[in-house]
């Protein structure tokens, strides 16, 4: 099986609303190929998926973050096995393995949760709780959509949360700091202001779907959120909107990666709305000072997200 390459999807059935018939779980095929096998050995029944990672040095090993908890496998999906975090069933949003460090591993949970391990996912501990305000109240439980770490800066790690904006740790999750003020700062102005389920406008600045660092910009956090991009130049403490409207008539976004062949290269998967039938990839070459758009393949309207390896 190691010769072979494979790709992977995970499905949620019920993400915040109801959607009879519909199948969650981890499916898998072989790249090229065209026969989804659906892979249930040791996953719990029910359990739908919200984040699938291959570590990056081991291609035989696949996390899998659910609403019944953290699974990996070792032998890409062949069979998984329940990963002993503090909360057993955390509802798990978000996997990110260090890329300078392949055996700390970092989980992001919904409510607001960061889980670390430092020896591959054998143990976890439970960073600080970040204390952050309830700002934006949704019909769902805020979640961690996306972890990131500075490969400048091996402790700096940043976290987006559908919806309550950013926070960082500037020491490996033993504490967190909001980086959300000057994000809440654009709404005053009403081109920033948006709101589809809760009792704000600061809503759509704080809808947070993905975030990324870059090799190539030391002390930096790039931000997709329902408003568009942003970048922080000095670890989350001010933002600036890197105006995607000047390359895409698309300015929802909803993912954002760094290359890791090369980090001056940024991909973002952008849409019009929450909810369409129209989205597009665009690459950027310059660390996101310009952007040119990647077609997706015939009869595929949308995106919502990105993996790069």
């Amino acid at each position: 099986m190691a010769s072979t390459t494979h790709v992977y999807a995970g499905v949620a059935a019920t993400v915040g609303m109801e959607h009879k018939g519909t199948l969650g779980g981890v499916f898998r095929q072989e790249a090229g190929g065209k026969k989804w096998e659906q892979l249930k050995n040791g996953l719990a029944d029910g359990a739908e998926v919200h984040a699938i990672t291959v570590h990056p040095s081991d291609s035989d090993a696949v996390f899998v973050g659910s609403t019944k908890g953290l699974y990996r496998s070792a032998n890409r999906g062949g069979k998984f096995e329940r990963l002993a975090l503090p909360d057993a069933e955390a509802d798990i949003w978000s996997v990110l393995v260090h890329p300078k460090n392949p055996n700390r591993i970092y989980a992001g949970a919904s409510p607001i949760d960061v889980y670390r391990s430092d020896d591959g996912g054998e143990h976890w501990k439970k960073t600080a709780d970040p204390g952050l305000p309830n700002r934006v109240h949704m019909a769902f439980a805020c979640r961690v959509m996306r972890l990131d770490v500075d490969p400048n800066s091996p402790d700096d790690v940043y976290a987006t949360m559908e919806a309550n904006g950013a926070m960082r740790s500037r020491n490996a999750g033993e504490s967190w700091e909001d980086c959300t003020a000057d994000l809440i700062r654009f709404c005053e102005e009403p081109k920033y202001r948006s709101r589809i389920g809760s009792q704000t406008e600061i809503e759509g600045m704080l809808d947070g779907h993905a975030l990324a660092c870059s090799a190539a910009a030391p002390q930096t956090v790039f931000l997709a959120n329902r408003m568009g991009l942003f970048r922080s130049s000095d670890r989350g403490e001010h933002w600036e909107d890197m105006e995607i409207g000047r390359f895409s008539p698309l300015t929802y976004g909803r993912d954002i990666r760094t290359s890791p062949h090369d980090p001056k290269v940024l991909y973002a998967a952008l849409s019009p709305a929450a909810r369409s039938t129209d989205g597009s990839i665009y690459k950027s070459e310059d660390v996101g000072k310009s952007w040119k758009e990647v077609r997706l393949p015939e009869g595929v309207r949308d995106c919502y997200c990105i993996a790069c390896g």
